[in-house]
């Protein structure tokens, strides 16, 4: 079973399909714990699954940072399919002993063609499924009037952005959610902001990881028998009303 958060629903669904493994996106443990409770619910979501004999594994920032994770899925809906550009890591990549490079904290898209801002937003909500978004627009440092600029390069970091743009240079920050003094910051320096709500950057990449799960399984003639599933009742825990 393939979801973004570990949800009460989301364990009713696993128990009820019998599934074996959830892959969580989002780690479901975040703090230190001295013990598990039923009377926290989602303690009682973790309790359920190992009464039921379901293993839960979360790989939250290693899927964000790999080559052909979530954060190269987003630079692919910046770039629009036919446009044409660079994608390049935002943080410094990370290496493994062996030297192999094995991804990095976000994603920088340079576009060969500067577009307006209204494309980069149509894009978005193509490809993220989404019928509104939240804007900043950047503003001129000097008057403080909205500036009207084509913009070039977008900087992408799934989930919360705030703390993997700090310092870097773009036209656009583009992710599902920042702080309040982080948006003004950005804003106020010349950068537009595009938010998405946090889940909507992350759960469009399921079928994605669906399809590599697959073919890894197939690779290594995985012979047991198996189905992988994307959840039905995993969703952004946000309405616009």
């Amino acid at each position: 079973m393939l979801t973004i958060d570990l949800t009460t629903a989301v364990v009713n669904e696993s128990i009820a399909s019998k599934a074996s493994v959830i892959v969580a996106y989002h780690p479901t443990i975040f703090g230190a714990l001295k013990s598990f409770t039923m009377a926290n619910p989602l303690q009682a979501s973790l309790l359920r699954c190992a009464a039921n004999g379901i293993s839960v594994y979360c790989p939250h920032t290693a899927l964000d940072c790999t080559w052909g994770g979530i954060n190269d899925w987003l630079a692919e809906g910046i770039m629009g399919g036919t446009t044409t550009g660079t994608v390049r890591p935002l943080q410094a990549e990370k290496f493994s002993p062996s030297g192999e490079s094995e991804g990095a904290l976000g994603r920088l898209v340079s576009l060969q063609t500067p577009v307006t801002m209204g494309v980069i937003e149509k894009r978005v909500k193509e490809y993220l499924n989404l019928s509104q978004i939240q804007v900043g627009y950047a503003v001129n440092p000097k008057d403080g009037l909205r500036a009207s600029a084509l913009v070039q390069t977008i900087a992408i970091c799934a989930g919360s952005g705030g703390s993997v743009f700090a310092g870097k240079k773009a036209d656009v920050y583009f992710t599902g959610e920042m702080q309040h003094h982080e948006v003004l910051a950005a804003i106020a320096a010349g950068t537009n902001v595009i938010l998405c709500g946090h889940t909507n950057t992350e759960r469009g990449y399921l079928p994605v990881l669906a399809s590599k799960l697959q073919a890894q399984l197939e690779a290594v003639a995985f012979a047991e028998p198996y189905d992988i599933v994307i959840s039905d009742t995993d969703e952004h825990p946000l309405e616009f009303v």
